[in-house]
């Protein structure tokens, strides 16, 4: 049985490791979502896939908007990143990504999921190629 889950040591924390993926990452767009990724060689007893969520405070004055925003992206992508991670572990890749929201209203579940498989479809035919 597999347990689709989002623990702590797949979750993009490192203050470094993000800005590192902002500088040297490539980036994709997925409206309403601006992908950041970096892909390095496997560090040894590092996870092979972190993920980051952010919502800008421009478009979101209010905390509540912005981490509902958050929570709606990591639900999407707990649920969607299964195939990602075989893929980045089979080439022996650690894979930081970075979900931004760009748009103006709140999303809806459906919109997100549909949004971040998209992505996450876009970022393995990068890695691929």
């Amino acid at each position: 049985m597999r347990r689709f889950t989002l623990g702590r040591d797949q979750r993009l924390k490192s203050r470094k490791l993000i800005e590192r993926v902002f500088r040297e990452g490539k980036s994709i767009n997925v409206f309403p979502f601006r992908v950041y990724y970096l892909i390095q060689p496997l560090a040894e007893g590092r996870e092979s896939l972190q993920a980051g969520m952010g919502a800008s405070r421009r478009n979101f004055k209010k905390a509540v908007d912005r981490n509902r925003i958050k929570r709606l992206i990591r639900e999407a992508y707990r649920l969607k990143k299964e195939a990602l991670s075989l893929f980045v572990k089979e080439r022996q890749r650690q894979l930081s990504v970075f979900f931004i929201y760009t748009g103006k209203e709140l999303p809806d579940h459906k919109l997100v999921s549909d949004k971040i498989a998209v992505a996450l479809e876009k970022i393995m035919k990068e890695i691929g190629s």
